[in-house]
């Protein structure tokens, strides 16, 4: 966290609930990416090109990014690459069970005061802070 700095995390924040809201506002859809990445999985009629549309600019958001800044943010992973297949696996199939991710659940559930999404989103932080606690203090 050498180059954090609150200016780029609060216009970070705020292009993230602008997008959030205007998804809502503008296609009455809520940004939650395993749900949206889902649909892509199993498509109904008439209901992919907003999807994909969705992927398509998450992607090539990044790319804008690395093209502004010069070059991707330097990420050191630390885990292996089956590790993080396995991890990735986990994640999907959390995602289906508690009906939603993160942005989902974290970002637009909160916003609208969703009980389901607060009791989702505390679940999914608790078990983030102990499993960090596990494998960097245990194993």
């Amino acid at each position: 966290m050498e180059n954090f700095t609150p200016v780029s995390g609060l216009v970070g924040g705020l292009l993230i609930g602008l997008a959030v809201a205007l998804m809502l506002l503008l296609n009455g859809r809520i940004a939650g990416i395993s749900g949206i990445v889902g649909g892509l999985v199993t498509p109904k009629a008439g209901d992919t090109g907003w999807r994909l549309a969705f992927v398509v600019g998450l992607l090539l958001g990044a790319l804008a990014y690395i093209l502004a800044v010069g070059g991707p943010a330097p990420v050191h992973v630390l885990a292996s690459p089956s590790a993080i297949l396995v991890g990735g696996l986990l994640v999907g199939f959390g995602t289906r069970l508690g009906s939603g991710c993160t942005s989902g659940h974290g970002l637009c559930g909160l916003a609208r005061f969703s009980r389901r999404s607060m009791v989702a989103t505390a679940v999914f932080f608790g078990v983030a802070i102990l499993t960090v606690f596990l494998t960097h203090h245990l194993f």
